[in-house]
């Protein structure tokens, strides 16, 4: 019989800053609950298998680039926990926010996931919640065509000192109850990188569930922006949407 967990993750890893990584792996395990780590490596060599051996970490090598879904995904079936978190390998956050969201997630009977306030290393704010993505919030965010729209997006006439449930998180860290993200299957398989989040937030609604910000809790995280610095992560970017907006609608 696999050994229960109160809480797993997972973070997958691609030609990521080992000394972010390192800081990342550091604030999950020493977190102060019973856990397990999984680390799925989408690299072509397995040379962080040894870099990171530790009794809570479970190393699954893929040996490619299967995309950000589909490496989650892998877990599915290992996760014996109460609460499973999607883990972006650059975020840094203090021992108790994990505790306290549990804590806060368990008193939700209505609520899939559960994310904090995110903020930059200089400690501006990372607007994550999001209303749902149009073909237009795209292009208006890479052109910026209309910053009053991109607010409007962003809920930034809301207080977001206070929780509230928004339509879409962005997927940096996405604390679930375990039996909500197996009910839901994770992620879809079809979007190699980006708009899988977006789609996630999608399918909770749709089952008759909600997602909750809860920014009286804080982390740290070192956005990179891939998207709009190279050409062949716009392209996966505009793949995705296309299959998001064929999905949902536009």
């Amino acid at each position: 019989m696999k050994p229960r967990f109160k809480i797993t993750a997972t973070i997958v890893l691609y030609k990521d800053n080992l000394n972010i990584l390192e800081q990342t792996i550091k604030s999950f395990l020493e977190t102060n609950v019973s856990k397990k780590l999984f680390l799925v490596d989408n690299n072509s060599t397995d040379t962080l298998k040894s870099k990171f051996n530790h009794a809570d970490i479970e190393y699954i090598f893929v040996g490619k680039n299967i995309g950000f879904g589909k490496a989650h995904n892998l877990v599915l079936d290992k996760v014996a926990s109460d609460f499973h978190l999607i883990l972006n390998p650059d975020i840094q956050f203090s021992r108790l926010v994990l505790p306290n969201l549990i804590n806060v997630l368990d008193h939700q009977k209505d609520v899939s996931f559960i994310s904090p306030r995110v903020v930059y290393p200089n400690k501006e704010n990372q607007f994550i919640c999001r209303k749902n993505p149009t073909p237009f919030d795209l292009i208006n965010r890479r052109l910026n065509l209309s910053k009053q729209k991109i607010f409007e997006n962003e809920y930034r006439s809301k207080s977001l000192l206070e929780p509230f449930f928004p339509e879409f998180i962005h997927g940096c860290f996405m604390l679930f109850k375990t039996k909500e993200f197996v009910n839901l299957n994770g992620f879809d398989e079809r979007y190699f990188l980006y708009m899988e989040d977006a789609d996630i937030c999608r399918k909770v609604y749709q089952s008759g569930k909600k997602i909750y910000y809860y920014p009286k809790e804080i982390i740290k995280h070192t956005h990179q922006k891939g998207s709009s610095k190279k050409a062949k992560l716009f392209f996966y970017h505009l793949s995705s949407a296309i299959k998001y907006f064929l999905k949902w609608g536009i």
